[in-house]
């Protein structure tokens, strides 16, 4: 088999200093199998200086990384970085004569743009590839406008594309059934996840801070971990938690900030006036976050909006018990090692699974992380992009 080059485009870049696709990308570059596969990837400029990568072009698990500066332009900053590093692609697989190279965009940022860069691929023999990511339209944070911009984006991206990989059921579906007018060619390969080999201890020290700073005890809390955006429904677990009569904690590890959105929360919950409620910051040391997962007595996952979702991946491979919003992307993954609630029934989950007997809860964790190993593993996923790069469209 000859040479495949792969370019990867839309990810912040690796090393992974983020989230979702970052780590995709260092998963996937990480665990190669084949050495006739090599993958180019774009990394913004910003990515790279925090680990201290200073060159316009390096070289980072056996994957040819080039750096795109963006200037600080607000909102549009990911527009332009894609249209960029498109650019710098295609120019790049033209120059040194790749043979039917694959453009593998990340998310739907750039359909108005996209019909261009489709003639210049095609006329270099290439392919484009698109992974649509979740409904961005529908997040709660765009204006208007802006969620317009990214339906139109979305629809002209799926047009364009030769082949589109999802990483859930739910948007497969969604693109078949809402754009079946283009007829567009799908395949469904999940986002990945590791069962952890190693977890800290209850007595090391850091363990121990972290635990007595927050004032928390093991299994005596629920957990949410997650971005702080409307979408992932905190307004309903924090209502319906403090409507609970749990004696446990519910503990929330985000990037909030006193935002409007916490205002806004505080205002609607007086969340303050319960001393269970307790907002600890962000943990971004993976193996103490392991650690905290594990000792939760469940977690709790609130999101809405987008596929498979990285940290639902990680609680199922951690946390005893997982009480998910009951929407298709949730149930996909978890399927009936899932405890599922209603916006307006958590509390009464949550009184339910307090009576829950601890052999029922060693069956629910069996069969989560039974289902990480089977069907979300990175060794399988990876498997699966392989052979889809290597058979193309």
């Amino acid at each position: 088999m000859k040479e495949k080059h792969i370019y990867i485009i839309g990810s912040k870049g690796i090393p992974a200093k983020y989230g979702g696709f970052e780590t995709f990308v260092e998963k996937l570059t990480a665990n190669r199998l084949n050495n006739q596969l090599t993958y180019h990837v774009a990394c913004t400029k910003e990515n790279s200086l925090k680990s201290g990568i200073q060159e316009k072009t390096f070289v980072y698990q056996s994957a040819q990384c080039f750096t795109i500066d963006v200037p600080d332009i607000g909102p549009a900053k990911a527009i332009y970085y894609d249209i960029a590093a498109l650019n710098y692609a295609i120019q790049e697989a033209e120059k040194e004569n790749y043979q039917q190279p694959i453009f593998y965009v990340l998310a739907c940022r750039i359909g108005p743009f996209i019909q261009g860069f489709k003639k210049k691929i095609e006329k270099i023999g290439g392919q484009l590839f698109l992974n649509p990511d979740g409904h961005e339209w529908l997040r709660a944070k765009w204006s208007y406008p802006v969620r317009r911009y990214w339906k139109l984006s979305e629809r002209l991206m799926v047009k364009h594309a030769d082949l589109i990989i999802c990483d859930s059921q739910t948007i497969e579906q969604y693109i078949q059934k809402s754009y079946a007018k283009y007829q567009p060619k799908t395949t469904y390969i999940a986002y990945g996840s590791d069962i952890p080999q190693h977890y800290l201890t209850a007595t090391e020290p850091k363990v121990r801070k972290w635990f007595s700073d927050n004032h928390i005890r093991e299994k005596e809390y629920y957990l949410i971990v997650g971005r702080f955006v409307p979408e992932n429904n905190y307004r309903a677990m924090i209502e319906q938690f403090m409507k609970s009569t749990s004696q446990k904690d519910l503990v929330i590890i985000t990037n909030v900030e006193h935002n409007k959105l916490y205002q806004q929360l505080l205002k609607q919950t007086d969340f303050t006036k319960d001393a269970r409620i307790k907002f600890v910051g962000t943990v971004y040391d993976q193996e103490l976050l392991n650690y905290i997962r594990v000792a939760a007595y469940a977690y709790l996952h609130g999101h809405e909006v987008g596929g498979t979702n990285p940290s639902l991946l990680e609680a199922l491979a951690t946390t005893q018990l997982n009480l998910l919003l009951d929407v298709g992307f949730n149930y996909e993954v978890g399927e009936q090692a899932g405890v599922y609630w209603q916006k307006n029934n958590l509390a009464e989950v949550i009184t339910t699974v307090e009576k829950y007997s601890p052999q029922k809860i060693s069956q629910l964790k069996e069969q989560a992380v039974r289902r990480i190993r089977q069907d979300f593993s990175w060794q399988k996923i990876n498997q699966q992009y392989e052979s889809c790069f290597n058979e193309g469209v």
